[in-house]
């Protein structure tokens, strides 16, 4: 069996656009997107006149009086990640005078994208190729019925996953983090969680399991990120930045514990790579949304023994 792995696209239309492609480049008879599938913003459009339109990215205006360039940010915007949305002057006052018209807004924009992917995903991908995609914790709740509703795409979340006769666990929870996301909770939470995933299993031979929690295990070299102060700046020594691990010390009680086959992982971005811990081998796809890389992981599982080995697209 092989899988390809990815992660954190967070919103961004040319990475998922590869993520069609990618199971026919590498092979796959499994594709899996884990984790932080939306974006983080609106950026909106204002429609002065007639052929007329400027928007103010990162502060600078841009304006537009052609079409096909109007049509050309917006393409780049959704590449990045974020969500275009074209008003009127009078359309922008109304949502800032609504109260939670904003976020109303910002909703059904990343509900309507997400049902773009799924749409995208079930015309794409082969039909022979199994297709699993699950919510991270910087993703809100009403993305989740999307993927649920979805008659071919597997939404992993509160269920055991035949992947392939191998028994898959997914949690997509995180430990705490300074931005106070949709689903973080305490470690103490984060081993409820995760032991009530174990419980899932109708086994107690746990080597054939397939683990798919968003968090990576901690100091475990899949986790590390520049650590912040009290104010949440970057520590730095010099000019270096401060690194250090901020994974779950949960999820790598599990691992060590169970030792099942295989941990995949994402959230960190920065942290590409794979580790060995016990018998089991975890690995970290990365993400560069931002420039439209999908970053991922092929993974060989044959015979009882699994390799990896990262690319890109």
């Amino acid at each position: 069996m092989r899988i390809f792995l990815a992660a954190d696209p967070h919103g961004s239309q040319q990475t998922w656009e590869k993520m069609c492609r990618a199971p026919k480049v590498f092979k796959a008879d499994v594709a899996m997107m884990c984790g932080d599938l939306t974006g983080k913003a609106i950026t909106p459009i204002i429609q002065e006149k007639e052929g007329q339109w400027y928007a103010q990215p990162a502060g600078k205006k841009k304006t537009f009086k052609k079409q096909n360039d109007l049509d050309k940010f917006v393409k780049f915007t959704q590449d990045e990640g974020y969500y275009p949305k074209i008003l009127t002057p009078e359309e922008l006052a109304k949502l800032r005078e609504t109260k939670g018209a904003i976020t109303q807004l910002f909703d059904d924009l990343m509900v309507e994208r997400m049902q773009l992917w799924m749409d995208m995903a079930n015309e794409r991908i082969p039909e022979e190729v199994m297709v699993v995609v699950n919510p991270g914790n910087d993703d809100a709740y009403s993305i989740d019925k999307v993927i649920e509703d979805d008659p071919r795409v597997i939404y992993p979340l509160k269920k055991v996953v035949d992947v392939r006769g191998h028994p898959m666990i997914s949690l997509e929870w995180v430990n705490s983090t300074p931005w106070d996301t949709h689903r973080e909770c305490s470690e103490e939470e984060m081993l409820e969680k995760l032991e009530a995933e174990f419980a899932r299993l109708e086994t107690d031979d746990y080597s054939n399991v397939l683990c798919n929690f968003h968090d990576p295990p901690h100091n475990s070299g899949l986790d590390t990120a520049p650590t912040l102060d009290e104010d949440f700046k970057v520590k730095k020594s010099g000019a270096m930045e401060v690194l250090g691990p901020v994974g779950s010390k949960s999820v790598r009680a599990v691992i060590e514990k169970y030792e099942p086959l295989l941990g995949m992982h994402g959230h960190i971005h920065e942290s590409v790579g794979y580790r060995q811990i016990g018998k089991t081998l975890c690995v970290n796809p990365g993400s560069e949304y931002r420039e439209g890389i999908l970053k991922g992981f092929i993974i060989n599982i044959e015979d009882g023994k699994v390799n990896a080995g990262r690319v890109e697209l």
